[in-house]
């Protein structure tokens, strides 16, 4: 996208799951400390994902991927949801990649709003250069099944938390949900965006995000009751379903 205005690290998906982790400090527990992947996995996974920009989520890529890292095309059984599992480690590894591949430098945004809207493009920038743009629509089909809407939603969930914890959001009060479900629903509109995007650098993109954005605090001031909340959220996360490709 046009706009880099913060200092990156390059961190591949393997140096990211190998890297100690420290208990995060959301209020969410729910991610796992320890590497989510076992060391045959995450190579054979991770040499599959450089055949995805050629070959697409499915489960050819994760045979050539066993056969790169050195394992029998059997190998492949140890990821019985087959494509849904590449797509599950992308979406993983550069959630935690995140706070690899980004660093707020002292003149860089201050205040955790424009925080948190470098740190959505930081991560949509990890699908452009992970060359999985083109292969997207694929990937939220899939997503899009009945037995991984739970997980992907799940997935979603984290990378809010995390944008909010990397934003230096420490709020405590009932906010905590608003924002983090108001985040995912448009995190995941933009994606749904980018993936159609044949804008020079995603900027069209990029403009997307922050119409959502500026929606987001339009309609956030607005809110005045509990009954008006319940009613934009309970909108916002059928919008979410159809985003992933869900008849709602």
């Amino acid at each position: 996208m046009a706009l880099r205005p913060l200092l990156r690290r390059p961190a591949t998906a393997r140096s990211i799951l190998a890297a100690p982790r420290t208990h995060a400090l959301y209020h969410s527990y729910e991610d796992p400390e320890l590497p989510p992947y076992r060391e045959a996995e995450d190579k054979i996974l991770a040499a599959a994902m450089t055949h995805v920009p050629s070959n697409g989520f499915n489960i050819d890529s994760l045979t050539l991927g066993a056969k790169d890292a050195g394992y029998l095309d059997i190998s492949t059984n140890l990821f019985p949801r087959g494509s849904f599992e590449l797509v599950r480690y992308h979406l993983v590894t550069q959630r935690l990649g995140l706070r690899h591949r980004i660093q707020f430098p002292s003149d860089g945004p201050t205040g955790v709003g424009r925080k948190v809207r470098s740190l959505i493009l930081e991560r949509l920038h990890a699908n452009a250069d992970a060359g999985v743009v083109p292969r997207w629509q694929e990937a939220l089909a899939i997503m899009s099944l009945a037995e991984n809407i739970p997980e992907s939603l799940r997935e979603l969930s984290r990378l809010s938390d995390e944008i909010w914890f990397l934003a230096g959001d420490k709020s405590v009060d009932g906010s905590w949900y608003t924002k983090r479900a108001s985040l995912a629903g448009v995190y995941a509109a933009t994606e749904v965006f980018q993936s159609t995007d044949q804008s020079t650098d995603f900027r069209d993109t990029e403009q997307f995000l922050d119409r959502r954005l500026e929606d987001l605090r339009t309609v956030g001031g607005a809110m005045s009751n509990t009954v008006q909340w319940l009613g934009f959220q309970g909108g916002s996360f059928v919008n979410l379903l159809r985003s992933k490709g869900v008849r709602v």
